[in-house]
């Protein structure tokens, strides 16, 4: 039976977050949306995002500064790391990307926060199509996440995945459905001034809504043909 929860909501500002925001608002009490600024390439084109749907839902909006990821931590997604890769997302360069441990941390967090604000569950983005070479996105990872945040709190806060189930195109189709201004997302991994539309995660924002059948409001500098997907590699 569904029940109507207090809760939390992780939002990057991105497309799935921001759809899992709208569909929080809808089924939930959403007591307050966190987004983390850990030191990415594009933590500063997505946050302001965030925070101006929240503004447009009535949403508390907080912004937890995690600076220390972005001085300790390698990964190309950070500041001081590399080139972000261009192809497509589920190719192995990607892993280039990985930030270590990156929603592991992010769910701590906010498990905390839930209990210290009496909120019953976090509500995260995880869908289908999440990707196997981030180890912090697999199935088995999520679920041990989950057992430990309601383990280890005594409000047994739960973690809430409305889009576990859902492709990232399905997820386009029902943000459009709940007036999802999706212009108003950001997904590139370089954090420029417009959306790269070569990198990964512009594929594959390209490539959602291509397959939802939906017109893309977004600009890009470039927009060449879109990648072969490649053969899905091994995750042990």
């Amino acid at each position: 039976m569904f029940v109507r929860k207090k809760v939390v909501v992780l939002v990057s500002g991105g497309m799935d977050s921001v759809a899992a925001l709208y569909d929080a608002h809808r089924e939930h009490q959403v007591v307050v949306a966190l987004s983390f600024d850990y030191g990415s390439k594009h933590n500063h084109r997505e946050i302001p995002f965030a925070a101006w749907h929240c503004q447009k839902l009535g949403v508390p909006h907080r912004v937890i500064a995690l600076g220390f990821m972005g001085e300790l931590f390698k990964s190309d997604l950070l500041k001081p790391g590399g080139a972000i890769p261009d192809g497509h997302y589920e190719e192995q360069s990607m892993k280039q990307t990985v930030v270590p441990f990156r929603n592991g941390i992010l769910l701590s967090i906010a498990g905390g926060y839930a209990e210290s604000i009496e909120a019953q569950g976090l509500v995260i983005a995880a869908h289908a199509g999440d990707h196997a070479i981030y180890p912090d996105c697999r199935e088995d990872f999520m679920r041990a996440m989950a057992d430990a945040i309601r383990l280890g709190t005594y409000a047994r806060v739960e973690i809430l995945r409305p889009f576990i189930h859902l492709t990232k195109a399905q997820i386009a189709g029902h943000g459009h459905r709940l007036g999802v201004d999706f212009s108003r997302t950001w997904s590139c991994y370089k954090g420029g001034d417009l959306h790269c539309g070569t990198c990964g995660t512009c594929v594959e924002r390209r490539e959602a809504f291509q397959e939802a059948r939906l017109a893309d409001p977004t600009s890009y500098v470039a927009q060449t043909p879109l990648p072969p997907r490649p053969t899905p590699v091994s995750t042990g």
